[in-house]
């Protein structure tokens, strides 16, 4: 049979005008019982093979139908019949996730068989799904996982029937997205628990018809009864030795908890998720996911297990969730032995590390049940902030939801599902929005919830950096010398050195002071030290950034032994022995700070520190640097050296180096942390590469062998037209650098730089630790970006594409790549992945506007019009607005 035309190959305003007539009409009354909406009796009629799957699909609907009425009143119900709804909806969910299960057995017979129709039938199933009048656009969005189940097994088929239909499937899911994305605001309004307040209360007629529409077809009270709904013995919601619901943790403290996996592919994402960000969670999980309990106690474990198996190993508090998902409240004797028990066993073959924890179905609980857990030695975990994630099918919905019932709330105990991807898509913006707002996360130690240690920071989270406290810095530039000779670039160099702490490292601005030439003189400079981050000012956990700029002298003392200076605005050359600050002033200041670890870096040359050999670090220091000290300074270069005070933007060589070392090119190892150790195994040879300069480095008598650490920022840059470029000097500049360290080999091999005593030192660069895929693509993307700048088009797509190929789903590496062929002036290739980028995130306003100029220039003017009208609906006074005017005017 031939495919009908698909509703969901539709422009967006036609989806629009589809859903406002659909409004426009009665519909007839909803059945499960068999096959009864017209569209649907026709196609049965015309190919019987498919009425068993149409039935069950609008049993799937019936079941999302039925959710959605529960949950639209929301706001009208008591807190009593809120709870009711939501216990009833998530049984809903559940029969929906069965029924979701049957259609795929459905389909993997059909496949299976040798009829040359099995193709056809699918795209009646097809048909029905696009364009059956009877059905709205939201209506649709039940049908989604089916859709990708069916996509996923027809995939494996590479018959040319299957090809096309596997495409057309593919189509259709990218409509839904779009559905997704047209109902944003209705749906989070419907799910939402809290009241809001707009500024114009806007008139959605169309989503108001589709209520009244299944508001005359259903009935609460009737959804209810038909659930047999028993509602749970009055209990204390407090916590206790018992049950935990999260109240009486500490202020602002959550708990991220997980039901019903493991999942075959979400649950290893929400994994990726809380390791991002440093972050401990707790997985409930079904037992009939796991394997099966004979009736004589054997155990047979399917190939789930292999993922609680893991989320174990990686320290993951892994709970029961009960054998079946069967509601508890109403399960007694040897019935409720089993889902308890069972699961137990199951938990323990999978690995006997297993948390002795259990959280009962719907929170569907009563007395037999709580005695039984205290039987088992296991402890109710509840929940007092619920995420609706297995209702509401838009993340940012839920987003808006949870954080803001963490906020009335201020701690507690968060609910989530990791078994589709809702959960997914949400979890990065609430992890960012509760991590910005100062909250902690606690995991189980065994004994209760407890925040175990300091969250290390997130790659995109640049306020925190590998568990310091506080972040200070002192930056002096110094161009205008009175008795020296001046210099071009100092005050420059220390002005973008403060800028890249408060910007790309978060350190507060009010904790990092800038002394800039007539400033800088030797009382201001000491009593920076002193007044600010002497003795008790600064915290054990803290770090102190020194930076300085201007000149550097050396002075043989009457034992023969170098002293260096660094030589302050007011002071006289013939003087600088009492009126400049000696090394061994700066050392004694190191000492005296209570800060964990201090770092100087010294752009002047001189000589005479005193300093130990800067000993290298294994690849477990970050374990241990926590508690070792660490005093190191790097300087520009040695006695008789003069500062290349003519590098490229302004700034001397040495800093212009230190820059791009920050930026990510000093993580020579890879693991997303630049240590003082490897920032001098970059930054000395490559200035000594293209310099006459020698920096040194090593560290301060008294240092303990820790490391100063900078955490590197994820880059969250979309590439556009506004992206700024390095200039011709500076990339000249940066290809010298990058030569030397190609003919250096290796970027982890052993580096030897001089120390500060006329000697050499050995730089050990620490071995990475593992990590994720998606880390290794976001470092990818960074070094595409790098690369991007440095006007290195070739190499920059191919580090895109190997972003692309550890994570598909990358939206802003989609972006970049497309950019850089629209830079290449390959505007079919920009145009295709400019498009995949919208697929992955279709509200990504950026893409939108670069897609416009990808058609623009290669002709397609009517798709470039919809791409700068869409990015003008999105962003109207986005950066790039007056830019897409323009090119419409053009057009």
């Amino acid at each position: 049979m031939p495919a009908a035309p698909s509703l969901f190959r539709l422009s967006l305003p036609t989806l629009v005008l589809t859903l406002a007539l659909a409004g426009c009409g009665d519909k007839p009354a909803a059945s499960t019982d068999g096959v009864t909406q017209a569209s649907a009796q026709a196609a049965a009629a015309s190919d019987p093979a498919a009425a068993p799957l149409l039935t069950a699909l609008q049993k799937l609907l019936d079941g999302h139908r039925r959710i959605i009425v529960l949950l639209a009143d929301e706001a009208q119900q008591s807190p009593a019949d809120r709870a009711t709804s939501s216990r009833v909806g998530q049984q809903l969910f559940h029969d929906g996730l069965e029924q979701r299960e049957a259609i795929a057995a459905q389909f993997d017979t059909l496949l299976r068989g040798t009829s040359p129709q099995r193709f056809a039938t699918l795209g009646t199933v097809l048909d029905y799904i696009e364009s059956a009048p009877e059905l709205f656009d939201a209506d649709r969005l039940a049908f989604r996982e089916v859709l990708r189940t069916l996509h996923e097994r027809v995939g494996t088929d590479s018959s040319l029937p299957a090809v096309k239909l596997h495409q057309r499937i593919g189509e259709d899911l990218e409509g839904l997205d779009e559905i997704e994305r047209n109902y944003n605001q209705e749906i989070t309004r419907i799910f939402s628990r809290f009241d809001r307040t707009r500024a114009i209360a806007l008139k959605r007629e169309k989503w108001e018809d589709y209520i009244a529409h299944l508001h005359k077809q259903y009935n609460r009270e009737a959804i209810l009864r038909d659930y047999g709904v028993i509602e749970p013995y009055p209990m204390s919601m407090k916590d206790s030795d018992r049950e935990i619901f999260g109240r009486d943790l500490p202020p602002k403290t959550v708990v991220l908890s997980f039901d019903d996996g493991p999942h075959k592919a979400y649950t290893d994402e929400v994994v990726a998720l809380l390791k991002r960000y440093d972050v401990p969670g707790v997985f409930f999980e079904v037992g009939r996911n796991l394997g099966t309990v004979q009736a004589d106690g054997k155990v047979t474990l399917g190939p789930l297990a292999r993922i609680s198996r893991d989320l174990m190993e990686q320290g993951y508090a892994v709970g029961n969730h009960s054998l079946t998902h069967a509601q508890l409240s109403r399960t007694t004797g040897d019935a409720l032995r089993e889902q308890v028990l069972s699961t137990d066993t199951l938990l323990k073959d999978v690995d006997d590390k297993r948390a002795p924890l259990f959280r009962f179905p719907y929170g569907a609980r009563n007395a037999e049940g709580l005695q039984l857990l205290n039987e088992a030695g296991l402890k109710s975990i509840m929940w007092n902030i619920d995420s609706l994630d297995w209702a509401d099918p838009v993340p940012e919905s839920i987003v808006q939801r949870v954080v803001e019932q963490v906020q009335k709330e201020q701690r507690g105990i968060i609910l989530f599902h990791d078994i589709h991807d809702r959960a997914v898509k949400a979890l990065p913006q609430i992890l960012d929005r509760l991590i910005a707002d100062g909250y902690q996360f606690a995991g189980w130690n065994g004994r209760d919830f407890s925040v175990g240690r300091a969250r290390k920071a997130a790659a995109s989270d640049t306020t925190v950096t590998s568990g310091y406290e506080k972040s200070w810095a002192i930056v002096v530039g110094i161009d205008d010398y009175a008795k020296w000779p001046k210099l071009e670039y100092a005050s420059h160099d220390a002005q973008a050195i403060a800028d890249t702490l408060t910007g790309q490292f978060g350190f507060p601005s009010s904790q990092v002071i800038v002394l800039k030439n007539q400033q800088a003189t030797r009382n201001n400079i000491l009593a920076a030290f002193h007044d600010r981050l002497a003795d008790d000012r600064t915290g054990r956990n803290d770090r102190v950034f020194v930076f300085f700029a201007g000149h550097g002298a050396t002075r043989r003392l009457a034992s023969g032994r170098d002293l260096g200076y660094i030589i302050p605005v007011d002071s006289d050359p013939n003087a600088f022995a009492t009126d400049a600050i000696a090394m061994t002033d700066i050392q004694n200041i190191a000492e005296s700070m209570q800060a964990k670890h201090v770092l100087f870096v010294m752009d002047a040359c001189y000589s005479g520190l005193g300093l130990t050999r800067g000993g290298g670090s294994s690849s477990t220091f970050l374990r241990g640097n926590a508690r070792r000290s660490a005093r190191q300074m790097l300087t520009a270069g040695g006695v008789d050296q003069e500062v290349a005070d003519s590098g490229p933007n302004g700034h001397s060589v040495f800093t212009w180096v230190l820059l791009q070392a920050l930026a990510g090119k000093g993580d020579l190892n890879g693991d997303g942390l630049i240590t003082g150790t490897e920032l001098a195994a970059y930054v000395a040879p490559a200035v000594s590469a293209v310099s006459r300069q020698t920096p040194a480095f090593g560290s301060l008598p008294g240092s303990q062998g820790g490391e100063f650490v900078f955490q590197v920022p994820d880059s969250q840059e979309y590439l556009n037209a506004d992206t700024h470029q390095l200039s011709a000097d500076a990339i000249a500049l940066n290809n010298k650098v990058d030569a030397a360290q190609d003919a250096k080999g290796e970027t982890q091999a052993p580096v030897t730089v001089p120390d500060l005593q006329g000697g050499k030192s050995t730089l050990v660069v620490p071995a990475a630790l593992p990590t994720s895929d998606r880390q290794r693509a976001q470092q990818a993307n960074d070094r595409g970006l790098q690369l991007y700048r440095e006007k290195r088009y070739d190499e920059a797509v191919a580090q895109f594409t190997e972003a692309l190929k550890l994570r598909p789903d990358f939206a802003q590496a989609a972006n970049n790549l497309g950019f850089v062929y629209y830079r290449q002036q390959r505007y079919a290739e920009a145009a295709r992945w400019l498009e995949n980028t919208l697929k992955i995130d279709p509200s990504r306003a950026v893409a939108h506007l670069n897609l416009g100029d990808a058609y623009f220039h290669a002709g397609d003017k009517a798709r470039a019009r919809q791409a700068y009208t869409t990015y003008l609906a999105l962003q109207p006074q986005g950066s790039g607005a007056a830019q897409a005017r323009a090119q419409l005017e053009k057009l």
